[in-house]
């Protein structure tokens, strides 16, 4: 039976559809024709919408199509096979069935009425939400402008609540142990990416418009903190497929702590279960971030020990997480070495810093072991920490040069 199974991650793929007169434009094609951005792409996982196994049983030949309008999300649905199997004892799985319990209702599997559906949204179509930032490539093609904007959105923004039912397809797909957020829970907040692209108009009134191209979005949700202030806890982040390996979700990321800085409420941004991938992303990001901000502060530039009551207080003002900025002074204090490297003690003192962070982190565990064991324990620790502080450092080495994804853009007004 096993050549009626097709694994689901390989069936299923998914394409942003623009309408043809935006498929042409130089940097979405690239100069050696690299169509990444209009090509179709296929999920990292499937198991939320198909199970554990990650397979569709029933088929040969399979593919499931889901195209989506680049602006709008709105789908049309495909389902194309060889051959079916004729079996009611082990009957095929019925695919749209199980997709409709994870995509709106209103998708449309006629081509031709989906066809229309994206050449409306290229003309009319404009995101929802308040933009708060945008930013644009530092190098532009000639007669091809291009910016990001950002917008932000809330259940109440007009128009959003349906538009997120299609966008949150995404998170099943792309973020392992991701799910669906409950909709009757007022507080969450969103930021959105929209690639604006400008455009001959078809209308007899106006020459050029606007086509939006959804690129990615965050959602993050408000708890209470004592006595009057809330922890914002940043909860989904995802970039599309097309648009990954660029630099957005470093620039959303920046985006979201430009937004809570001058929030008086906000107190700290914590993140939740963050994938590795996404934890390089948060490093760099709030290394560069403290660089500009803590650089030359003297207590940092007199090494470890650095004061903890100067720590705890700095913490608060920049509204980061206790650990993660211990762990970002920690890096710097180490990127500082490299001018003090005929200074053991120097050394020995971070390390020393370093490790007593750990040891409080790890207390439940550690505390039970022999103190020889646990001696060895913390410096294994301690040594895997360092060569993952110098990994991030040279990582972030590039940002300094313009040779980083980061280094390609730069903020404009919104």
């Amino acid at each position: 039976m096993q050549e009626w199974v097709a694994n689901s991650n390989e069936a299923v793929s998914l394409r942003l559809v623009r309408d043809p007169k935006d498929e042409n434009y130089k940097d979405l094609v690239g100069v050696k024709g690299d169509r990444q951005a209009l090509e179709p792409f296929h999920p990292t996982f499937t198991y939320p919408i198909f199970g554990d196994k990650e397979v569709i049983f029933g088929y040969k030949g399979l593919k499931v199509r889901i195209d989506m309008a680049s602006g709008s999300l709105r789908e049309y649905l495909s389902i194309t096979y060889r051959e079916k199997i004729n079996s009611t004892a082990t009957p095929a799985d019925d695919i749209e069935g199980i997709l409709y319990k994870f995509i709106p209702s209103n998708y449309t599997k006629n081509a031709k009425t989906f066809a229309e559906t994206v050449q409306t949204d290229a003309d009319s179509f404009v995101p929802p939400g308040e933009k708060i930032a945008a930013y644009a490539p530092i190098q532009q093609i000639a007669n091809e402008p291009v910016e990001y904007g950002i917008y932000k959105c809330t259940w109440n923004t007009p128009g959003f609540r349906e538009f997120h039912r299609r966008a949150q397809l995404f998170i099943l797909l792309y973020i392992e142990a991701g799910s669906y957020i409950q909709e009757d829970e007022d507080e969450w907040e969103f930021l959105m990416i929209f690639e604006t692209r400008t455009r001959a108009s078809t209308s007899a009134t106006t020459k050029t418009t606007k086509s939006y191209h959804f690129v990615g979005y965050v959602s993050a949700y408000p708890f209470w903190c004592y006595p009057d202030n809330i922890r914002l806890r940043l909860s989904q982040f995802v970039i599309l497929p097309p648009y990954q390996g660029k630099g957005h979700g470093s620039q959303l990321y920046n985006a979201l702590w430009n937004h809570i800085s001058d929030r008086q409420e906000v107190s700290e941004l914590t993140i939740e279960d963050p994938s590795e991938h996404f934890e390089d992303l948060r490093d760099r990001n709030d290394l560069t971030r403290l660089r500009k901000l803590l650089g030359q502060s003297k207590e940092l530039l007199a090494g470890a020990p650095v004061d903890k009551a100067w720590m705890e207080r700095t913490r608060k003002k920049l509204k980061y997480a206790k650990r993660q900025f211990l762990r970002i002074i920690e890096i710097m204090l180490l990127e500082q070495l490299k001018y003090k490297q005929d200074d053991p003690s120097a050394y020995k003192a971070l390390r020393l810093q370093v490790k007593e962070r750990l040891y409080r982190f790890n207390y439940e565990i550690l505390s039970q072991l022999e103190p020889d064991e646990r001696k060895q324990k913390l410096q294994e620790t301690y040594a895997n920490v360092e060569e993952d502080y110098k990994r991030l450092l040279a990582s972030t080495e590039a940002v300094g040069s313009g040779n980083s994804k980061t280094g390609r853009w730069k903020w404009i007004d919104a």
